[in-house]
Parts: C-alpha cells; sequence; structure tokens
C-alpha cells in the first residue's frame, strides 16, 4: 500500500495528513502555530516552525501506525503572502513574516503604482487589490524602515518556497501560492518585471515558479532530518491552502464551489479559459486552460471563537452551537455586522433586546457569515450555474451553520468523507504524480467521497437576507 504526506501550512493551525491510494486518512497531525504578536507584527521563528511541523508529522505517524520508509511522496497546502527573508548564505534575516502581520497601516504608493498600471489585472488576474497584509506592502516598509536588512537581502522566499527549499535544497515557487504576490505574470508562468521593479526586486531574489503537482525533487539527508522522514522521499510542488481545499473536494473535475470557513471565508470554482476580472482572483489550475478562481473575506470564523472567549467562557463552541439550534431564523430580530469581533461591545450587533440570549449571538454571527458566503459565491458564480458546494473548515464540523449556508445560499452541501480537504489535495497531487493513477481525473473518481446531502430547506430564509 502506498502512502502519502499531505502538510498543511495554516495560520492558527500546522496539520499533516497520512493518505493511503484510495484517499482514505489513517493518521492526522495537528498542533497551534505559536507566533510572535508585537507592535501589531506577527512573525514565526524558523526554529517554532520546525518544531510544530516535525510535531505534527510524529503525532501523524504515531497515529497512522506506519513507518517512514512506506511514506512514498509528500506536498503540501500553503498560506499566502507570508515569507522570510534569507542573506547570501541562504540563513533567515528575519523570522517568517505571516501574512496577518499588521506593521504595515497605509497603503504604500508603491502598490497604487502597481494596481494603477493598465496591465495588472490581465498579468496578475488579481481582481482583488493587494492590500496593507500583502507580501508587497510588508516588502516596501521593510526596504524602508530596516534598511540594514534590506541591504543584506539575497533571497525572498513564501512559507512554502521555504519549506520546499529546507527540504529538498531547490527554490521552488508554486504558481498557485505565488499568484496572490501580485508580482506573478499568469499568462508566461514567471515573474513580471515591471512589477519587481516598483519594488527593487531581481527575478534572481525569487524561487522559479512552477506549476502545482510539478516533482520538485526528493528529501535530502538534511531535509529528511528536520522533519523525521527518510532521505529519497519525493516531494511535489502543492499549491495556496484554498486551491489545495478545492482539488481534495475534486473540483478540478467536477463543477462545483468549494467554500472553506476558518480564519478566512474563500470560495473557489474551476473554469476554462482566462478571463481576469474584478472581484475575484484567477490563477493556473492543474491542467492547461483551466484556472482556479477565488473570491474571499475575512467574516470568517473568528468572530464565533471571540464570542465564546469573551462572553461565553462556560460554554465550548460545539455547545455555543447546540444552544443556537433552538433560535428561529432571523434570531427574534438581532443580527451581526460582518467581522463582529473588530467592533467595540455590542457595537458589532443590531436591534439588540433583553431577550437575546447566547444562542441568539451564537446564531446572528453564523447568518452573518452565510449572508457573506453567499456573496463570495455570486463573485465566482455570477450566472447562478453552480447548484454543489463543498464544504471545508471549522465551519464544517456545525450541521447548523451548514444548514443556514444551504438554505441562504439556495445550493445543495456535500459534507466530504475527510474533512482535512488541504491535507487530503496535497496527497492526491502525489498520487497522480508517482503513477498510482494515471490522471487526476481518476485519482478523484477513486478518493473524492461525500458522507452527508445538506438539502436546503424548501423555504429559504429570505427574512434574514
Amino acid at each position: 500500500m502506498s502512502f502519502f504526506l499531505g502538510i498543511d501550512l495554516g495560520t492558527s493551525y500546522f496539520k499533516v495528513g497520512l493518505f493511503d491510494e484510495k484517499g482514505r486518512l489513517h493518521g492526522l497531525g495537528r498542533q497551534p502555530l505559536i507566533k510572535n504578536s508585537r507592535d501589531a507584527m506577527c512573525e514565526v521563528e524558523p526554529a517554532v516552525f520546525w518544531k510544530t511541523l516535525r510535531a505534527c508529522i510524529d503525532q501523524a505517524m504515531t497515529e497512522a501506525q506506519i513507518a517512514c520508509k512506506e511514506i512514498d511522496a509528500l506536498s503540501y497546502s500553503s498560506q499566502t503572502n507570508s515569507f522570510v527573508l534569507l542573506d547570501k548564505a541562504d540563513k533567515p534575516l528575519t523570522p517568517l513574516i505571516l501574512w496577518s502581520d499588521e506593521r504595515v497601516i497605509e497603503l504604500p504608493e508603491s502598490i497604487t503604482k502597481l494596481t494603477e498600471n493598465k496591465d495588472f489585472l490581465f498579468r496578475t488576474g488579481q481582481g482583488i487589490m493587494p492590500g496593507v497584509q500583502s507580501m508587497i506592502a510588508k516588502i516596501d516598509w521593510i526596504r524602508k524602515r530596516d534598511t540594514d536588512i534590506w541591504k543584506e537581502t539575497k533571497h525572498i522566499l513564501s512559507i512554502s518556497d521555504y519549506l520546499i527549499y529546507s527540504l529538498t535544497g531547490e527554490k521552488i515557487s508554486d504558481l498557485s501560492t505565488s499568484s496572490m504576490t501580485g508580482l506573478l505574470d499568469i499568462i508566461n508562468h514567471t515573474w513580471w518585471k515591471e512589477a519587481l521593479n516598483i519594488f527593487g526586486i531581481e527575478q534572481a531574489d525569487l524561487s522559479i515558479p512552477v506549476k502545482t503537482g510539478t516533482e520538485i525533487g526528493k528529501l535530502t539527508a538534511k531535509g529528511a532530518e528536520r522533519i523525521g522522514l527518510s532521505p529519497g522521499i519525493k516531494m511535489f510542488a502543492g499549491g495556496l491552502d484554498h486551491h489545495m481545499v478545492a482539488v481534495g473536494a475534486g473540483l478540478t473535475h467536477l463543477d462545483y464551489i468549494s467554500e472553506s470557513t476558518g480564519t478566512v471565508l474563500a470560495c473557489v470554482n474551476y473554469v476554462a479559459g482566462y478571463h481576469p476580472r474584478k472581484d475575484v482572483n484567477i490563477a493556473p489550475g492543474l491542467d492547461s486552460n483551466r484556472y482556479f478562481q477565488m473570491a474571499f473575506n475575512t467574516n470568517g470564523a473568528a468572530a464565533l471563537e471571540w464570542y465564546q472567549k469573551n462572553f461565553g467562557l462556560e460554554y465550548t463552541i460545539p455547545e455555543l452551537l447546540e444552544l443556537a439550534e433552538a433560535v428561529e431564523p432571523g434570531c427574534e430580530g438581532l443580527t451581526a455586522k460582518p467581522n463582529a469581533d473588530k467592533f467595540e461591545w455590542p457595537d458589532g450587533f443590531n436591534n439588540i433586546e433583553e431577550k437575546h440570549s447566547h444562542a441568539h449571538f451564537v446564531r446572528a454571527i453564523l447568518e452573518s457569515t452565510s449572508l457573506s458566503l453567499l456573496e463570495l459565491v455570486n463573485k465566482v458564480d455570477p450566472i447562478n450555474r453552480v447548484t454543489t458546494i463543498i464544504p471545508s473548515g471549522g465551519g464544517a464540523q456545525s450541521r447548523l451553520w451548514l444548514q443556514i449556508k444551504a438554505n441562504l445560499t439556495n445550493k445543495l452541501f456535500l459534507l466530504p468523507e475527510s474533512g482535512e480537504l488541504a491535507c487530503k489535495g496535497a496527497a492526491l497531487l502525489c498520487s497522480v504524480g508517482t503513477s498510482c493513477y494515471k490522471s487526476m481525473e481518476e485519482a478523484i473518481e477513486h478518493q473524492v467521497r461525500t458522507k452527508e446531502v445538506i438539502k436546503p430547506d424548501k423555504v429559504p430564509y429570505t427574512e434574514t437576507k
């Protein structure tokens, strides 16, 4: 039996899933990512990165009860716009600077100059403009405020580039993750020189872009030692986390939408042809002339976690969700604003009355997120052609939340057998790359399975819209 290791480099947690060639999950490792947060910064020390990843792998291996020699290949799913700067000896000059870092307060003029270029949308596929949390905003900040570090910088590696380089010795970047930087020429699959010039970046400073699914190389002895595996294991280029969720859901060959409710709320679907447009980002998929497009916002699961920590500590999140089941749609007039957690209490909610309990506030948050999901679905599928959505992320663990989403979007929700679609997407790439299957379509046919079907109620929740 062949085993494939899928790594999920998430923002809140790292995860590692061990899958067999039938797509069955044998072991899962999950560890919180400890970050240094000071002065609005959000960074991860390289030592913490490796300790966390190693713990995930050890946990997954122990649960699966398999030996290192049984692993045929590995790949990854990655957050984007998180990066590290290396010196001429390839030593880190900085910690890993995460996308959620908020050191940049105002959008720099350099990004305005980039996005006002008449070719920006067509070249980059970025219909959602890079913001203050983008990698290039922080590169601009470092160039101006940490000049000594910038003078020593010889390489800029994304978090997944850093993983690849450290494990294989190759400076490779997948097109999927790189597409979100605003620096990639989507058409030519290379870095866009005009964009690089704006930020003082040379092409040699960046890793070589390759398509998701490309065989990168094999784990070196040093790389294998870092993560407790055997040298010689094949590594394949993975991709952006939400893209890998879509791959794990089978969207490369299924006409569905995938949605992920986690730190970020995101929707992805696959389309034929390159047609960049406003409000969505589009990037190369797995096959020629096939692209994935994505819409996202920040109204994900954070508000629910914030509410529990600040107002419902006597309950777990599952217990709060259970309480919310007793509340009727519309929450008796109570509504939550998008990103309710970003407001001073109680400004994140409207129409608060004494009768409103924990259950009402929780359900209001679920409905707010579901309405945001509807907006994203309409952006990736403006003609309302797709009838089915595959859910993932923490939000997919709540049957109530899924039902609210199904009702508000008026779509069928197919709950996948494996809840770890980002890890599974990475493992799927390996199963095709190692020739367990002759094509991705065949792999999906054998590995993608549905656990439950959630149908929208006959009467949609129009009163909450």
